[in-house]
């Protein structure tokens, strides 16, 4: 049995160690105790996420043209659970009252520690059974309301919401739908937007 990180008990050092050294052009997660690391996403899956924060960040964070209350986040880090495990969104959110301060302290580490209301997932052939198995298991444990699922290849939306510590699926959504889904039901997001070139 490897001995503890003195700082994260529940993480191997040689895993911790890994983690830390692991270069800028590569993602690094912590999932279950295990180090994963992938490659920066390819061109679709950096667009949707990209066109998706700009479709809901401006009504639900800034409150241009929607009812405000978020902080909407892209590729931050989470830190969650005992371990804890390190894991990257493509987006998060909060509602407003959770996280009145998105910035903190001058001195605040630069990782977030509150589980998020809401959690979009970019999937790809590389990360889809990470992102649909470890990531929305650790998720539901740590109480995210919903998560979202995009698939810019196949063009599809995927919306869950947790009850009774289960994931539900809301609806798929395909192709150039328009659509008001929760949590952001306020506005129309025409899905084509994310997939424009």
């Amino acid at each position: 049995m490897s001995a503890q990180h003195p700082l994260f008990p529940g993480n191997a050092p040689d895993v911790e160690a890994a983690f830390q050294a692991a270069p800028d052009e590569v993602v690094a997660e912590i999932l279950d105790g295990e180090l994963y690391v992938f490659p920066r996403p390819a061109r679709p899956h950096t667009r949707a996420a990209s066109r998706l924060n700009a479709s809901i960040g401006g009504p639900f964070d800034l409150g241009a043209g929607g009812p405000g209350g978020w902080v909407i986040l892209v590729e931050l880090e989470l830190h969650l659970g005992p371990g804890p495990d390190k894991v990257v969104p493509d987006l998060a959110g909060w509602r407003r009252e959770r996280m009145p301060d998105a910035l903190g302290p001058e001195d605040a580490p630069a990782h977030y520690d509150i589980a998020p209301d809401w959690v979009c997932e970019v999937i790809s052939p590389r990360t889809e059974r990470i992102d649909r198995g470890k990531k929305m298991r650790i998720y539901r444990r740590e109480g995210v309301r919903h998560a979202w699922l995009i698939n810019p290849i196949a063009q599809t939306l995927e919306v869950y919401r947790l009850d009774d510590g289960r994931w539900w699926l809301i609806e798929t959504y395909e192709g150039d739908a328009t659509v008001q889904t929760e949590p952001f039901e306020a506005i129309e997001l025409p899905l084509a937007d994310l997939w424009a070139r």
